[in-house]
């Protein structure tokens, strides 16, 4: 058996299956975000993996131990999983040092005090260990909150959506210094998101998750250049229709403009981006508007352009 296993889990709202009999296993230490829009079923998984929530079949291990459900558990909820949502649920009265300590007030209190230092460290609080939370940044209460529930070493940590409510700066600023500080604790990590921006910062491991169901699971690479649904493959970028018939796809990257020879197209729109221009292309033949990476931005709205692509990257989607 899996270090962390779910097996089987369904849930229904109703008449409604919110989500679709899912099976995961996870080794100790592993990080896997999984990615899916709203009520893909995320949040759901996540609370039945913590004991939360009552599932209607399946089961959830964490080794030998079966995590059971409020409807067999007096106190839902294990102190060996810890869930972490956009909300901090800090102590407004508190100190830093104070908030991540409360839940260690019936430890050994030498311990205690090392397990906070420990974490004030990994997670770069140690400054602003006697601030309120007032006094801190979204993004630095979302550090607290997390020192917290990793307070009691947890053996799985389950991040549900933790950055919806940071603007985009402090949100990569806080993926940045969390990677840093989840390398090497053995703490297995499982990180909700309906954002894949959010995920890759985090890992590479993915799984998808479209209503309720499973899509694919695997490292970015895979999902990028081998998507089986046309839903995995706009997760990554925009695509082309090559043919309706023979359900034939590309990638605005993989499009090559040229002067001459090939597909003929106008370009109607023009965007520039970073590290790019994006342009709008209308098909001569077809009328169909095609998206296309311009990354000399060498065209301009008006231009007469060819469009060609290598067969190597056309996907069969369906």
């Amino acid at each position: 058996m899996s270090y962390f296993s779910v097996q089987g889990v369904s849930k229904f709202y109703g008449s409604r299956q919110a989500l679709a009999p899912i099976s995961l296993d996870l080794a100790k230490g592993e990080f896997l975000s999984i990615v899916g829009e709203s009520g893909s079923g995320k949040s759901t998984l996540l609370r039945i993996m913590a004991g939360l929530e009552v599932q209607d079949g399946g089961k959830v291990f964490l080794e030998e131990k079966e995590i059971q459900s409020p409807k067999h558990k007096v106190v839902a909820g294990y102190p060996e999983i810890k869930l972490i949502h956009q909300d901090f649920h800090l102590f407004p009265n508190s100190t830093v040092a104070e908030n991540i300590a409360r839940p260690l007030l019936q430890f050994d209190k030498a311990y205690a005090l090392e397990r906070v230092e420990i974490l004030l460290n990994l997670l770069g609080l140690k400054e602003l260990r006697e601030r309120m939370p007032r006094e801190l940044s979204g993004g630095q209460q979302q550090k607290v909150a997390i020192a917290k529930a990793l307070s009691v070493e947890p053996e799985v940590l389950l991040l549900d959506e933790p950055f919806s409510s940071l603007d985009t700066i402090q949100k990569q600023r806080l993926i940045r210094e969390l990677k840093s500080g989840f390398m090497g604790m053995g703490t297995t990590i499982i990180f909700v998101t309906h954002d894949l921006d959010e995920a890759l910062r985090l890992t590479d491991n993915l799984m998808i998750l479209q209503a309720g169901n499973v899509v694919q699971r695997g490292n970015s690479q895979v999902l990028c250049q081998q998507p089986q649904s046309k839903y995995v493959a706009r997760l990554f970028s925009p695509i082309n229709q090559i043919s309706n018939t023979a359900h034939t796809y590309i990638r605005p990257t993989d499009v090559k403009l040229r002067s001459k020879g090939g597909l003929l197209a106008h370009v109607e729109e023009s965007r520039f981006l970073v590290h790019f221009n994006s342009l709008q292309i209308r098909l001569k033949e077809t009328g169909e508007l095609w998206e296309v990476d311009d990354p000399q931005r060498k065209y301009q709205i008006g231009d007469r352009v060819y469009l060609t692509w290598d067969e190597g990257k056309v996907m069969v989607l369906k």
